[in-house]
């Protein structure tokens, strides 16, 4: 008896459903450093000023600038969203404002430090878990990472430079990104810059 050369309709439908899925859900784009202080937030916010004299609808959602005078001057004339204020032990902690980037829905919205935890209270409790619920909503994430937070590299780079690294992000993630760009500084210029 000859077998069917058809395909599975289940299989094909499920197929189908994660393609729909997936065109919906929103691109991410990590700026990967080795280090900090080797330019990720700069070279996010240098290729943002481009998209967004190209027209493209994107906003500050989340930028931690070091208070360096170079990232600082960056974020001039691009649109920031309001940071959420999170009481925690008396001690109010400003946060990403998640609804508030959902509310406003950007083509892209810039958010810093993918492996960032959360305030107590938060809706979740690490950044790339609010990044999800962006990119699930349809939104374009670019954000910034050090290799360093990457989990599988946890106990090489404790063993290495012997510092903790507590905030870690899980290796799916870095696999889920649509793009990745390399953000890298000769270690001498490095040591000049953090001096």
């Amino acid at each position: 008896m000859p077998t069917s050369s058809r395909p599975d309709p289940d299989q094909l439908l499920e197929h189908i459903q994660r393609e729909e899925s997936r065109q919906k859900r929103g691109k991410l784009k990590i700026f990967l450093g080795y280090a900090a202080g080797v330019g990720k937030t700069f070279a996010m916010l240098e290729a943002a000023k481009q998209l967004r004299a190209e027209g493209v609808d994107i906003v500050v959602a989340y930028v931690e600038t070091h208070k360096r005078t170079e990232t600082e001057e960056m974020l001039q004339g691009l649109e920031f969203l309001p940071r959420k204020e999170i009481l925690y032990r008396g001690v109010s902690i400003p946060e990403m404002d998640l609804d508030a980037i959902l509310a406003r829905k950007p083509h892209i919205a810039l958010v810093d430090e993918l492996a960032h935890t959360n305030a107590p209270g938060s809706r979740h409790g690490k950044r790339y878990q609010d990044i999800q619920e962006l990119l699930e909503a349809g939104i374009n994430v670019h954000t910034t990472l050090n290799i360093q937070h990457l989990g599988s590299l946890n106990d090489v780079v404790t063993q290495i430079t012997g510092v903790i690294v507590r905030e870690t992000v899980p290796d799916w993630v870095l696999d889920e990104a649509d793009e990745i760009e390399l953000i890298d500084l000769p270690p001498a210029e490095l040591r000049q810059r953090l001096d």
